[in-house]
């Protein structure tokens, strides 16, 4: 056998150090994610918020430690396609056998780009993402425990359940949740039948999120089987079961798009999003991996996806998404499939006065916070190509010429330099106009819920516009326009001015000094946009939203270090 070439060899370093440097970054995630059980135990939840954000920022981190150990390994050698053929093809031969190795060539992926400064995609350096396909390499599943459950004393099994997860802090009433717990799941699937419930099987890892613990599984029946997840809070004096999800619906809402991260501990990764695809089998890959943290892969399958779609439907074209032209963000859709594209626009119309780093910024906010169910998941892609001739032309006239910082012509394709990908949801102005009336009812208040609960989460739409909202295909209304989102801490709420004369009542612009920062909430019923009906109905019911009282009341409390609870399900599905 021949010995290697001086470029081989090189080619060979350079994998090895991409491969250490993903090890690295999945080690600090592993170490960050370990945290949030004693966070949970201890009931620290501000070390809580900071660890999730310390672990969104992890990724970039490693990514760049990385660059500058490849930039010292390559000297003054510049990286050629050629040298990095050769450190694909070694990379590979390096993680096939690995477990989770599609996120090692993601990660792989991310440094080539950055290196490279890939328009596009380029087969020759890179692995296509289209050809990343998940999970095709497990060989054994993820860990879990299985329970029967006895016809004549159900709660038995479910009382052994909770002593498998024991934490260093004891149950209250452990056999009353155990109780608790089979009356739940007896109530929600009888429709199954005189004996419901015959098995319970439970991932071995531990879910934390906010301040809540989650045992995720199934539960099964004779012939068939649900989703189940457990929810566990910590009220001090001990642990509690607070709720059990035995519908797929409430299942996914909980690992919904408009919420944060989970911190799991899994040993691997694959393997659990194949488990979780089973419980939820209309969530896609992407999101999956996503709420489990793995924000950068979810990005790749998002990716691999739609471009699989895209090119299978040749003949239909990107056209503006449904609803009301945004000021500050042009947005495109593919009808066949539910995601929007959100592009910066050059100019913003008045009385926008951002600028554009200023709309970047509030999206990195908005993927640092808390987003409690209401603010929809919105992930930055740099560099995407499309064939021009796959754009409306009326679309495209509009990118050209209205968004050039970030759009450009490249031969036969369009280049989008950056854009937010989000998931479609049907806009909460055009979805009041085409539903009925207990539909558009309970849709208001929802959205007044909405505002309400970002609110009491220190977040501040600042357009309440109903444009600005999205309804779920379960009639959940979301937040996803962030240009004016803001703290509520960042604001000054005040009282509007009484006027002391007739030549003020009558001006036709406010006749006093109004900062920036200033917001009225008497004044929000005039920028909802809301049917006189449903304003209405919005006023009797969160009057304190009106109240400038009530927001600074909040603003104490966050000052206080107290931020109030917000469960990720309705009142109905607790046990207690």
């Amino acid at each position: 056998m021949s010995a290697p070439t001086i470029a081989q060899t090189l080619a060979g370093s350079v994998a090895a150090c991409i491969a250490e440097g993903f090890e690295c970054y999945h080690q600090g995630f592993a170490d960050i994610t370990r945290r949030a059980r004693e966070r949970f135990q201890t009931r620290d939840w501000a070390s809580a918020i900071t660890d999730a954000m310390e672990r969104t920022e992890l990724y970039d981190a490693c990514v760049a430690r990385c660059n500058q150990q490849l930039q010292a390994l390559l000297g003054e050698q510049m990286p050629t396609p050629a040298l990095w053929a050769e450190v694909k093809a070694g990379f590979d031969d390096l993680v096939a056998s690995r477990i989770d190795c599609e996120l090692y060539k993601t990660f792989y992926n991310t440094l080539t780009r950055r290196l490279f400064r890939t328009h596009g995609v380029d087969d020759g350096i890179e692995f296509m993402a289209l050809d990343i396909e998940p999970s095709d390499a497990i060989t054994h599943p993820v860990a879990r425990h299985v329970y029967a459950i006895s016809e004549a004393r159900p709660a038995d099994a479910f009382s052994r359940l909770l002593s498998d997860y024991a934490f260093d802090i004891p149950y209250r009433h452990q056999l009353r949740c155990a109780a608790a717990i089979a009356v739940r799941l007896q109530d929600d699937l009888a429709h199954w039948g005189a004996y419901p419930v015959r098995a319970i099987e439970l991932l071995e890892t531990v879910f934390y999120r906010e301040r809540r613990a989650y045992l995720v599984g199934r539960v099964f029946g004779e012939h068939r089987f649900s989703p189940c997840v457990i929810a566990l809070v910590n009220e001090g004096e001990g642990i509690r079961v607070e709720a059990v999800l035995s519908r797929r619906r409430d299942v996914a809402h909980l690992f919904g798009v408009s919420r944060s991260y989970f911190q799991a501990n899994l040993p691997t990764v694959a393997d659990a999003v194949v488990f979780l695809r089973s419980i939820l089998p209309g969530k896609p890959v992407d999101e999956i991996y996503t709420v489990l943290g793995r924000a950068k892969q979810g990005k790749t399958e998002r990716y691999r996806t739609f471009f699989s779609h895209f090119q299978q439907h040749e003949n239909e074209r990107l056209v503006h998404a449904d609803g009301t032209p945004g000021m500050v963000m042009a947005v495109f859709t593919l009808p066949s499939y539910p995601l929007v594209f959100k592009l910066i626009r050059d100019r913003f119309a008045w009385p926008k006065t951002m600028s554009r780093q200023d709309v970047e910024e509030k999206y990195a906010l908005v993927f640092n916070l808390d987003r409690i169910g209401r603010l929809l998941d919105a992930q930055p892609y740099r560099y995407l190509r499309f064939p021009t001739h796959r754009f409306s032309p009326e679309l495209l006239d509009e990118l050209v010429n209205q968004c050039s910082q970030s759009v450009r012509i490249e031969g036969d394709d369009v280049v989008i330099s950056l854009c937010y990908v989000q998931r479609r949801f049907r806009p909460l102005n055009l979805y009041l106009r085409e539903q009925g009336a207990e539909a558009a009812r309970s849709a208001a208040l929802d959205y007044a819920q909405a505002i309400r609960d970002m609110a009491c989460n220190n977040i501040f739409p600042g357009d309440m516009l109903l444009k600005n909202f999205g309804v779920s295909r379960h009639g959940r209304a979301v937040f996803y326009d962030y240009d004016e989102l803001c703290l509520v801490t960042e604001c000054n709420f005040r009282t509007w001015p009484q006027p002391r004369n007739e030549e003020e009542a009558m001006a036709g612009e406010p006749w006093f000094h109004v900062a920036p920062n200033d917001v009225f909430p008497e004044r929000f019923g005039l920028f909802m946009g809301l049917p006189k009906a449903l304003q209405e109905l919005v006023r009797e019911k969160y009057g304190e939203l009106f109240d400038p009282g009530w927001w600074q009341g909040l603003q104490q409390g966050f000052a206080r270090g107290e931020f109030p609870d917000t469960p990720p399900y309705p009142r109905a599905l607790r046990v207690a």
